[in-house]
């Protein structure tokens, strides 16, 4: 069992997220919706910030200065094929909102108005965070962990709200 290492970002602007349209990988056929973001580094396994940073750099060319109230707000796994994926997900806003983004040779970007996100296809884990983010994850700045099980042979997602626990043992 391998496991596989995901950051992605939803960057809002006003009332729009930047998106992605990735056509085709090895993880999936034909065309997914998602937020910015990819696998980490060797060097970024233990800092998914470092990894987001970099990732929303090379595809956007969006600096870290461009952006305000980065947070980390989910982290998901799943089981798929002979791996784990794990992914953590962050959320943040454009504090210059007249930056140009630059071309991605990974896929189409654009700011996609938020009435509109749900109509287009996206995987079943970013479909889920999202979903929750507009019903319940956008109230406060805590970070929920998800999973996703199969229940009567359809992905189900499980939310958790981490809480802070040390206990001596």
């Amino acid at each position: 069992m391998e496991l596989r290492n995901l950051a992605t970002i939803y960057l809002f602007k006003e009332d729009s997220v930047l998106l992605i349209e990735r056509t085709g990988s090895r993880v999936f056929k034909g065309t997914l919706w998602s937020g910015i973001g990819g696998h980490f580094e060797s060097d970024e396994i233990n800092d998914p910030t470092k990894c987001i940073l970099r990732e929303l750099y090379e595809e956007t060319g969006i600096k870290n200065e461009d952006i305000s109230n980065l947070k980390l707000r989910y982290i998901t796994s799943r089981k798929a094929d002979k791996e784990i994926r794990q992914q953590y997900i962050f959320f943040a806003h454009m504090k210059n909102i007249n930056k140009n983004i630059i071309a991605c040779d990974e896929g189409e970007i654009s700011w996609i108005n938020t009435q509109d996100l749900f109509n287009r296809k996206m995987s079943f884990t970013n479909s889920e965070c999202l979903k929750h983010y507009f019903e319940e994850g956008f109230k406060d700045d805590t970070i929920y962990s998800g999973a996703v099980s199969v229940v009567n042979e359809k992905p189900n997602m499980n939310w958790v709200a981490l809480r802070d626990f040390s206990a001596e043992y």
